[in-house]
């Protein structure tokens, strides 16, 4: 028995969505943030959300706050996706680690296990789940990311799984200014993945609009594949995108080679529903 209560209390799993909202089980925590797609009513009856210990409100300027109940330690461990993470609440609402993609990381391990040793690129990498799955399929992974800090809750996260090869190369920058200089090196990354923020900042203040930066890093990053291009991730959570726009994108970047999956990502509840979480693309040779 007190093993199950341990398994239980050390895994991810969203338990309802509804009303705009989801009710996550964090590890030991309950925990409430914004589900802008979840218009529907919540299965579960008010008393199991009232449970969370936080919740999570975003305001109109895009920014928000958690409010506590209890406050939870600063960070904490949980296990998900055969992975474990480093959760600590942030102050856009974020907790280190995003559950949509799993399906990604499957793919990733797999895509990179066919061709051991691939040199891959990770871009606006965060805390290096696709990192991790890259590793995992036996890649030579080169982690890029412009804050200090998720860089470094990237390298703790990878200290902590250590059935993974710590094959990564960790990098601080500009997303472009880095393939830019990449490309000066001529540097070859066979395999690519990306998730652009909408909107964001460089170490050094550059700007970063998807709108129009996107393709010129798509066209930049075809390059930076080489003669032998393998496999490009490329997944977003930015309005004014669909899957079928992204597929779009890819077939064009490749000249209509290659095989293109495209998707919503999607995170499952506790009793098979599942919540929409983001968009997504992948093109393999």
């Amino acid at each position: 028995m007190q093993q199950k209560e341990k398994h239980i209390s050390d895994n991810y799993t969203l338990l309802d969505s509804g009303n705009l909202q989801k009710l996550e089980q964090v590890g030991k925590y309950h925990l409430i943030r914004p589900a802008l797609n979840a218009f529907w009513q919540p299965s579960l009856p008010e008393k199991e959300w009232d449970k969370a210990i936080g919740i999570f409100t975003r305001n109109s300027s895009g920014g928000g706050k958690w409010q506590w109940k209890q406050l939870p330690p600063s960070s904490w461990k949980i296990n998900y996706g055969g992975y474990t993470f480093i959760v600590k609440p942030t102050d856009f609402g974020h907790l280190g680690f995003f559950p949509e993609q799993m399906d990604n990381w499957r793919w990733l391990t797999r895509v990179t296990s066919k061709t051991p040793g691939i040199s891959t690129l990770n871009l606006f990498a965060y805390s290096g789940g696709s990192t991790l799955a890259m590793a995992k399929g036996g890649a030579n992974v080169c982690h890029v990311d412009a804050a200090r800090g998720m860089v470094d809750w990237a390298k703790d996260n990878l200290s902590i799984n250590l059935q993974i090869p710590a094959n990564v190369r960790w990098i601080v920058d500009d997303v472009n200014k880095f393939v830019t200089r990449e490309l000066k090196r001529n540097k070859t990354y066979p395999g690519i993945v990306l998730d652009p923020p909408s909107f964001g900042r460089g170490p050094r203040g550059q700007i970063w609009k998807i709108e129009q930066d996107l393709i010129p890093l798509l066209k930049n990053l075809k390059k930076l594949m080489g003669h032998k291009p393998q496999f490009v991730l490329l997944s977003m959570h930015s309005h004014g995108f669909s899957p079928s726009s992204l597929e779009r994108i890819l077939l064009s970047l490749f000249n209509n080679k290659g095989t293109v999956n495209h998707g919503e990502m999607l995170i499952q509840e506790q009793f098979g529903q599942k919540l929409p979480a983001g968009i997504f693309a992948n093109w393999n040779c």
